[in-house]
């Protein structure tokens, strides 16, 4: 007996992802997931690399979120036409291939769970200093700290989509009110200091103009902060009526940051000097000082707020990655499989959270993936390729969105660049190390995924799991073979 129904559930519903997420879920995820620690903390990358010039850090600013609404686009065609969990990997599996999507599977599961326990350790961080004052928290309580918030939220994603959904909205309007306040705030001293205000802003472009790369490296700074515009349709699967929400939500989530960053940034230079921000540890902190200094701890309260938002958001969506991998055999059948309570992908959510708790304990581990970052990029563009390639291999295919075709070729040319440009101007070795670890990924796939090398001992291992953790196969793909 394999492993797969020894568990079987009685009744007629089917075991399978619910469409839990409405449109309004939809974009509290992306907005949760864009909006983490930068923009209160250190949007002076952009500003710092335009060489002071307001003007050309704004133009970049917009330029980014256009890029990221251009990505977004792409991305909500391929989630409306298969809206099936997994994101990035579902669509590159299904354009371009097999071997691409496990190379892509087998980056994520290490770079995916070292970025989340990086945004653990940060809110740990900012959690813990109000107690310490001036002083540094201990690290071994910070990574308790963060230890404990990754299983919590492990947890509850195993436990319950809704419940997920209804704390990432609330923590996604409790940033958004932040935001509102320092744009608001921005806009009210931009009006009533009019003269002393607007001089900033008279000749914005008068100052010295940066030079090409110094643009381009702007330009990678304002990329990074909208990073986590592609997150919904790692969900798709679990969208109610995907063909019309994802779409909407997108065309409703990235623009709607785009404003908040752009009055954001306005405030801030309405506020503070150029060289006032760039110089500032943690310019929202600088802000509220000089604007509402009663209640300036409002604000690491909210970088915290808002980095357990997008740590939550990102925890979700990376459960959802392992499950579509397990299902397509790229990952044990275990982790595919739904527990029979709450039809949610419980064993996906342990494994992704056990691989991020490891790179916690020796927070060392999570500076090696730093040098992963033209990974995120070079998938982003092989997921636009995938929409090409499936323009005209699958034509027929019901689109119920279609994005303009020039926007992807101009994605994917943009993802190359922004892969080749920092390996480019600043060779390192560890680039190479990385390159070679993502090639590693074929001494897995040759003998287990191509040559379906299989041990029967995990067979026994997985029906006894399967009883502990009283989780099922789906319906579909993964559907077991035993009895």
């Amino acid at each position: 007996m394999g492993p797969g129904k020894g568990r079987q559930r009685k009744g007629k519903a089917k075991m399978q992802l619910k469409r839990n997420i409405g449109y309004f879920d939809g974009v509290s995820f992306i907005i949760g997931s864009i909006v983490g620690a930068g923009i209160f903390v250190s949007p002076t990358g952009v500003l710092k690399h335009s060489l002071l010039n307001v003007g050309v850090a704004l133009t970049i600013w917009t330029a980014s979120g256009l890029v990221s609404l251009m990505g977004a686009l792409c991305y909500a065609e391929l989630g409306a036409a298969l809206p099936f969990s997994g994101g990035e990997y579902s669509h590159i599996k299904r354009g371009l291939g097999s071997l691409p999507a496990f190379v892509f599977i087998w980056t994520s599961t290490f770079t995916k769970p070292a970025s989340n326990a990086a945004r653990a350790l940060l809110f740990a961080e900012y959690a813990t200093q109000p107690f310490y004052g001036i002083c540094p928290a201990p690290d071994v309580l910070k990574k308790c700290l963060a230890l404990a918030v990754l299983w919590s939220l492990g947890i509850l994603n195993g436990l319950s989509v809704k419940m997920s959904a209804w704390v990432q909205t609330v923590f996604t309007l409790l940033k958004m009110m932040a935001l509102s306040v320092i744009a608001v705030g921005g806009i009210v001293l931009l009006v009533t200091r009019q003269k002393e205000s607007l001089a900033r802003f008279e000749d914005m472009f008068s100052s010295e103009i940066p030079n090409a790369s110094q643009v381009a490296e702007a330009f990678f700074q304002g990329l990074y902060a909208y990073g986590g515009w592609w997150s919904l349709n790692y969900m798709a699967e679990e969208m109610k009526r995907p063909s019309r929400n994802i779409p909407l939500t997108v065309m409703t989530a990235v623009p709607a940051v785009i404003v908040f960053y752009l009055l954001v940034n306005i405030s801030y230079l309405t506020v503070l000097t150029p060289k006032e921000i760039v110089s500032s540890v943690a310019v929202a902190v600088t802000w509220a000082d000089r604007v509402i200094p009663s209640v300036s701890w409002i604000i690491p309260l909210s970088v915290a707020v808002s980095i357990f938002g997008a740590l939550n958001c990102s925890m979700f969506t990376l459960g959802r990655l392992s499950y579509a991998g397990s299902q397509s055999g790229h990952l044990p059948l275990l982790i595919s499989m739904l527990n029979v309570h709450s039809y949610t992908p419980a064993p996906a959510m342990i494994f992704s959270t056990t691989i991020a708790s490891i790179f916690i304990i020796p927070s060392d581990l999570i500076m090696l993936t730093n040098y992963f970052g033209f990974s995120a990029w070079l998938m982003t563009g092989l997921t636009c390729a995938s929409l090409i390639v499936l323009r005209y291999r699958e034509p027929h295919l019901h689109r119920p969105y279609k994005v303009f075709l020039p926007v992807p070729f101009m994605m994917v040319a943009m993802s190359f660049f922004l892969v080749l440009a920092p390996i480019v101007w600043s060779p390192n070795m560890q680039y190479v190390y990385a390159f070679l670890f993502m090639l590693g990924s074929l001494i897995i796939y040759l003998p287990f995924i191509h040559f379906k090398l299989h041990f029967a001992f995990l067979d026994k291992i997985t029906c006894h799991l399967q009883l502990l953790l009283e989780v099922c196969p789906a319906d579909g793909p993964a559907e077991g073979k035993c009895e």
